[in-house]
């Protein structure tokens, strides 16, 4: 790949270079400079392998569409294709599938949770000190009814980025999974102190407004879930939270509304789905989900 470098400045090559060590949705990756070197490799007659990974990112951070998701995990892929070696495309590809399978937006989340898995293992493999793939493998362990392998993975990637803000949301989101939903809070709010214009924020409202919701506080949870939708009016999941907030709170209109919206982001989505897609065990966790079943079968969602 080093070949495939050789005209450029040097600049851009210390760019390229260092960006593959890093992920977009967190302070770590520049996404204005990521978009300038996709439009760039646009232009590239043969794109090589970091071509194809920046061009990847650009279209992750378009939107938490299912469409974009599979567009940037196409990208990557060429990008392995080209050099099984590519740090960046290799989490690249991770956060695609992961994202996928988090926010319910495949039938095969099997699939893409191991996929997200291999790809994670074969970045620790090379790179034992990244501490993105540390963090998002805490998150593939959390989502999996492995919360202490988790939380033990996302502690480790502070130790590595002490910065490294969305870790404290993920430890947020296990105490939720397992039964400790009035510890989440506190996480979102130390994420937030550390990284306020983080543009991963919107997630992290929502992951605030998720526990206010298992805990029976609907208007508590609306205000985190409006501002989530504010923050990022081009992820599903939010407005289908909202729309279960609202339908609590007996604001139908609304609920229904954000509905609307939600299933013109991802008109996939579904009851049947979300019920399928319980990320624990945990007795306490499962009990206080049936409230979100409720609220957003209350709100329309289709049930499929």
């Amino acid at each position: 790949m080093v070949g495939t470098l050789c005209c450029a400045t040097e600049t851009t090559i210390a760019w390229r270079c260092a960006s593959v060590n890093v992920l977009a949705g967190t302070r770590q990756f520049d996404t204005e400079l990521a978009a300038a070197e996709a439009r760039r490799a646009e232009r590239a007659a043969l794109p090589d392998s970091m071509d194809l990974y920046f061009q990847g990112r650009a279209r992750f951070n378009k939107g938490s569409t299912p469409e974009n998701r599979a567009e940037a995990r196409c990208f990557f892929e060429r990008a392995l294709a080209l050099d099984p070696s590519n740090i960046g495309a290799l989490v690249g590809s991770a956060l695609a599938d992961f994202a996928s399978f988090a926010d319910y937006q495949s039938d095969d989340r099997r699939a893409r949770v191991a996929a997200a898995e291999a790809s994670l293992t074969k970045v620790l493999s090379l790179a034992p000190n990244h501490a993105f793939a540390q963090y998002l493998l805490g998150r593939v362990r959390i989502h999996t009814n492995r919360a202490a392998e988790g939380i033990a993975r996302c502690e480790r990637a502070l130790g590595l980025d002490r910065n490294l803000a969305d870790a404290h949301v993920r430890i947020g989101l296990a105490k939720l999974f397992t039964g400790a939903a009035e510890e989440t809070e506190r996480r979102v709010l130390e994420a937030l102190r550390l990284s306020p214009h983080d543009t991963a924020a919107y997630v992290w409202m929502l992951s605030a407004g998720a526990a206010k919701l298992f805990l029976g506080r609907d208007e508590e949870a609306a205000a985190w879930l409006r501002r989530s939708v504010e923050a990022n009016p081009n992820y599903p999941l939010a407005h289908f939270l909202l729309a279960c907030a609202c339908a609590h709170l007996d604001q139908l209109s609304e609920a229904r509304a954000a509905t609307k919206s939600g299933l013109s982001l991802d008109p996939t989505f579904t009851i049947h789905r979300f019920r399928a897609g319980a990320s624990s065990d945990n007795p306490t966790y499962l009990s206080q989900r049936e409230r979100l079943i409720d609220g957003i079968r209350k709100a329309g969602v289709p049930e499929g």
